[in-house]
């Protein structure tokens, strides 16, 4: 993941409620999966597997949220579990095959939790996060961003 990317992702988690890390979740495990498949074409195989493991660190903190008090928990635990069980025989046999099923299957649990994400309409998680306001001030070729609130105490209460 770039750089920018994870600047872009740092921003939504920041302002994001319990639904929508869910998703976001999902959106950095298929960027870790590409990344690892882009890895593979350029024969960097410790590129393929740190990648592979991100994208397996996405799907155990899936698994971790999961609250059992409800029965569709066990059926998104076994789905994590084969999806897991996939990147692992995709890192082990160095072999990216394993990645189409694991798409289709993460794609419909995504679409899912963006259709929840969207109906839920509970604040942000975090606090005392920087506001940004971004395409208040714009030049020809780029969008700047503006912060506000740099002096506050973020994340910490006096």
């Amino acid at each position: 993941m770039v750089d920018q990317l994870k600047q872009q992702y740092t921003l939504k988690i920041t302002g994001a409620n319990r639904s929508q890390l869910v998703v976001i979740l999902y959106e950095i495990f298929f960027i870790y999966v590409e990344d690892a498949k882009t890895s593979h074409e350029k024969k960097d195989r410790t590129g393929f597997r740190l990648n592979i493991q991100r994208a397996r660190g996405c799907v155990n903190q899936l698994m971790s949220t999961l609250d059992f008090q409800y029965s569709i928990s066990s059926g998104l635990m076994q789905l994590y579990l084969y999806v897991n069980r996939e990147l692992a025989k995709a890192e082990t046999s160095n072999n990216p095959d394993p990645f189409d099923g694991i798409k289709i299957v993460m794609k419909g649990l995504h679409e899912s939790f963006e259709i929840i994400s969207d109906q839920d309409t509970s604040g942000p998680l975090m606090e005392n996060t920087q506001t940004v306001y971004a395409g208040l001030t714009y030049s020809k070729n780029n969008l700047n961003e503006s912060l506000s609130n740099q002096r506050s105490n973020r994340g910490f209460l006096a």
